[in-house]
């Protein structure tokens, strides 16, 4: 069944078309719905939902899974499907389930989840090579083939606080503190033709992984329709260097800018080319803003995503670090009309190191919607002056220049 592009085009809207599909591999379809879904309650209370009629199949993909807070509800849903007869493939990543026991998939298993274990720590193989740092950090479920969700939540236990961070009278935040703070984070509900593309993504990385299917594929692909009008494709990026859609959609869609760029990140350390594509699009008139964390669980990217903020904030980027709360989110809008939620990172871990998975929609009025999101975030940050980041002290510098040297691996 074809899904072509009808409505009229405006002029950032073809520009941005044009980019979009000269970048990425999968290709651009229209007659879907894309629901913005901000923070851990939102996504979580949609996946239950999707999860509780579910009647043939569940394939999800995480990072990190957790049985704890939303995480423990989420599984525990799973399995009840499971003992419904709904087929369960679970994907998870070894490194990012280091803090999760054994016993919580043996339990899963047992119940009749099938399992599959990204590049397990346990094995010789993961640690000669590149394999330890070349890690699935997709998030992805896919309901029936018909709904599908794709974000930066993983299922774990951080999306239950609903604090915000607090820190010491040095400045420090420490681990309770992000254990209980609320974490910021965005995910999207999709129906429409691009839950296909979201489906062999998932199966792909399933055989490339396995050598085989997880099982039961004969009923993954059920006859596209319409369910709304959005335009919307998966960019995606398999583990190692090589071809990464995603990175060469977001370079092409600054690029192609020519009033706004938007871009939200939880990990900031910009490869050379992304980093002169932002300043171009700065110097050429374009408003260009960034919001990023000011804090962080993990201290080296950002401080090496600061290294930047000078060269950045001298082209005329404005950049707002969120402080209030663990900000995890990974989205763009471009020009009011080219917007991504997913799990890349504008870092070297995710750009070049991990699997990841994003959606990228091509429409005004979700745009609309992910620009007042940003502003939102906007309002509650504290916009980095250039004056005051020059007048910054010496141990901040330090941290910079030590992160720095490491900025491949981060």
């Amino acid at each position: 069944m074809s899904h072509t592009l009808t409505r009229t085009l405006t002029t950032p809207e073809w520009q941005q078309l044009q980019a979009l599909t000269r970048s990425i591999s999968r290709p651009l379809l229209a007659g879907n719905h894309v629901e913005l879904l901000r923070d851990g309650a939102e996504t979580f209370g949609a996946m239950y939902e999707a999860v509780d009629e579910a009647r043939d199949h569940i394939n999800v993909a995480s990072y990190i899974v957790e049985n704890q807070g939303p995480g423990e509800e989420l599984l525990s849903r799973l399995v009840a499907r499971r003992r419904k007869g709904v087929r369960v493939n679970l994907a998870f990543d070894s490194a990012g389930c280091w803090g999760t026991s054994r016993r919580v998939f043996e339990a899963l298993r047992r119940d009749g989840i099938s399992l599959l274990e990204h590049h397990p720590l346990g094995q010789l193989r993961t640690w000669v090579g590149n394999a330890l740092q070349r890690r699935n950090h997709r998030k992805l479920m896919i309901v029936d083939g018909r709904t599908g969700f794709i974000g930066g939540l993983n299922i774990s236990g951080v999306y239950a606080g609903s604090s915000p961070l607090k820190s010491d009278v040095s400045g420090d935040v420490g681990a309770d503190a992000f254990a209980s703070a609320d974490w910021r984070d965005t995910h999207v509900r999709v129906q429409g033709p691009v839950v296909n593309e979201l489906q062999q993504l998932f199966i792909d990385q399933w055989k490339r992984h396995t050598g085989r299917g997880p099982g039961g594929e004969a009923c993954y692909f059920p006859i596209p329709r319409a369910a709304g009008q959005h335009r919307a494709g998966v960019a995606a990026a398999e583990c190692g260097p090589g071809h990464n859609d995603f990175y060469r959609a977001l370079l092409a869609a600054v690029g192609a800018a020519s009033s706004r760029i938007y871009i939200t990140s939880a990990y900031f350390v910009p490869p050379r080319r992304l980093l002169r594509a932002l300043t171009d699009a700065a110097q050429r008139g374009v408003d260009v803003q960034l919001v990023l964390p000011g804090r962080s669980d993990f201290w080296a990217p950002l401080h090496a995503g600061r290294w930047h903020f000078g060269s950045l904030l001298r082209a005329g980027v404005r950049i707002h670090e969120r402080h209030d709360r663990l900000l995890h989110a990974k989205t763009a809008v471009i020009d009011g009309v080219w917007a991504t939620v997913g799990s890349s990172n504008l870092d070297w871990r995710s750009l070049v190191h991990n699997a990841e998975a994003n959606l990228v929609v091509l429409d005004s009025a979700f745009a609309l919607q992910m620009e007042a999101m940003f502003r939102q975030d906007v309002a509650q940050s504290r916009e980095v002056l250039l004056h005051r980041w020059l007048g910054r002290g010496g141990l901040d510098k330090m941290k910079e220049w030590t992160a720095r040297r490491f900025e491949f691996l981060l």
